[in-house]
């Protein structure tokens, strides 16, 4: 069977493209174009600056021409002459005046031609400036994160990320809905139109140099396949994928997925716990958002804390990263403080916080295997 995908996602090898073949696959935010009219009003100055340059030009080597020219005569001419009108009654004559028509003029006449035909090659030039962008990009990718499906769960997941301090700029959506499409790049992410089930998909969007990838599809079979592409392109690749039924989860931890989310029985377990006790969800509910409130934030233990117990720090700490392992407050091996660890924690963000981009330490995506809190029955 994987074969059989495997097959199916090479028929199509769009990362081995030209780069002006991908300027409708992937589409990079760019600043906020500028308005009609000045663009008009930018490319009459330039032809203006041109008019007068050639007038200037014709004018110091006035006497190269057909009669003893003013700067009047010379601006005629160059006017004619850049409109590549030509009545002929002044002309170059001397050889040193039939050089610079040559070498400065004509040169002149075809940006002047360039730029009184906007229209048409303002999409040429934008055409090739997007490729150009493209092929900037690729070469520099590095580290970034994609998310995979754009629909609810991926808008969270990249409003957490966001939220978190990672710039949009890191962030690359792929999907095959245009409209998701274009609400990622409205919000400033870099954009790949494909199938992530397509391992070349996955190759254009740069999953083989990706530090972090998010599988959110609609479907679980999708999850799991796109899970075991990616993994199979990135080995070293941290996979949060999403499922909606449990029943699904092993078979995505078998693709690879280095943690799995179940989205429905999250959203239930949320809900029945709001039938009982609102005060809890309210709270979790700003536990997950890191705008304002309590916030779960991850950060380097200090120095002064190295030997001591989490429980006596200054702050809420609910679990200990060392070496790759998240141990809980509760576990034997959190019960002292080691040089290197990294404390989960419970922090209070401010408003103020967020709109200065403070918000919460980015979260470590290495910490992968969790140790299970014991029941009571198990430790008797």
């Amino acid at each position: 069977m994987r074969e059989r995908f495997k097959v199916r996602g090479d028929q199509a090898p769009l990362n081995n493209l030209p780069v002006h073949a991908l300027v409708n696959i992937v589409r990079i935010p760019s600043q906020a174009p500028l308005s009609p009219w000045w663009l008009i009003v930018r490319r009459f100055f330039y032809a203006l600056v041109l008019l007068l340059v050639a007038s200037v030009i014709c004018w110091l080597d006035k006497d190269g021409y057909s009669e003893h020219l003013t700067f009047i005569d010379a601006l005629y001419y160059s006017t004619v002459s850049l409109t590549t009108t030509g009545y002929g009654d002044i002309t170059p004559v001397t050889e040193n005046a039939r050089i610079v028509n040559i070498l400065v003029i004509t040169p002149m006449r075809i940006v002047f031609l360039v730029l009184l035909v906007g229209t048409t090659l303002s999409v040429l030039t934008e055409a090739s400036r997007r490729a150009l962008q493209i092929q900037r990009w690729r070469r520099h990718l590095r580290n970034h994160t994609v998310v995979v499906g754009y629909g609810t769960k991926g808008r969270s997941a990249v409003s957490a990320l966001v939220e978190d301090g990672l710039p949009p700029s890191q962030i690359v959506v792929v999907d095959t809905d245009k409209d998701s499409l274009a609400a990622a790049e409205n919000r400033g992410l870099v954009t790949v139109n494909g199938s992530a089930t397509k391992a070349d998909v996955l190759r254009l969007a740069g999953v083989s140099r990706a530090r972090s990838v998010v599988v959110a599809p609609n479907m679980d079979d999708t999850a799991v396949l796109v899970t075991l592409s990616v993994r199979e392109i990135a080995p070293s690749a941290t996979i949060v994928a999403s499922v909606r039924e449990s029943e699904n989860v092993h078979l995505v931890r078998q693709s690879g997925a280095d943690s799995v989310v179940i989205s429905s029985e999250t959203a239930g377990r949320m809900l029945g716990l709001a039938t009982m006790t609102p005060s809890v969800v309210e709270m979790m509910e700003d536990l997950l958002s890191p705008d304002e409130g309590f916030s779960i934030a991850e950060r380097v233990v200090r120095d002064d804390e190295v030997g001591g117990h989490p429980r006596n720090l200054s702050d809420i700490v609910l679990g200990v990263v060392r070496s790759g392992e998240l141990y809980r407050i509760d576990s034997p091996e959190a019960n002292v403080v080691e040089q290197g660890d990294r404390l989960l924690y419970v922090r209070r963000v401010y408003p103020a916080e967020v709109s200065d981009g403070q918000a919460n330490t980015p979260r470590n995506p290495s910490a992968k295997n969790v140790k299970p809190r014991k029941s009571g029955a198990e430790k008797k």
